[in-house]
């Protein structure tokens, strides 16, 4: 005979997050990002981050310390995110869909930049 667990108490922490896919890929774009500026910051000289706050933090602390300054960002956004969701579903849906396409086309972008500089497909 089995009993039923009376550890798990359903309550707001326990139920699922809202809009799980959109923030999964505003994280993984995010993460893109800093990989594409770890190749194109490695490449060479004429390459260097755009963003000033982050940019700031890569000349004075490094790059590791960029990667944690980015993803600080990105999670103080998801968390604000999440919290709009709460009660307003659709704006916090067009905010993470908004800032993945943004941040999208900055990795399109950079990558583009990379491959013209680079000289693949004898651009």
């Amino acid at each position: 005979m089995t009993r039923k667990s009376t550890n798990h108490k359903p309550g707001r922490w326990s139920q699922p997050l809202p809009l799980e896919t959109e923030t999964c890929f505003f994280i993984l774009v995010n993460a893109l990002d800093v990989v594409v500026t770890y190749i194109l910051l490695n490449h060479g000289p004429e390459f260097r981050e755009s963003n000033q706050l982050a940019n700031y933090v890569l000349t004075r602390f490094g790059f590791r310390s960029m990667i944690y300054f980015k993803f600080a960002t990105v999670a103080m956004v998801t968390v604000v995110v999440q919290i709009i969701a709460r009660t307003h579903l659709r704006t916090a849906r067009w905010l993470l869909i908004s800032g993945t396409v943004f941040v999208g086309g900055v990795v399109v972008y950079s990558l583009t930049l990379w491959l013209k500089y680079s000289g693949y497909f004898g651009w």
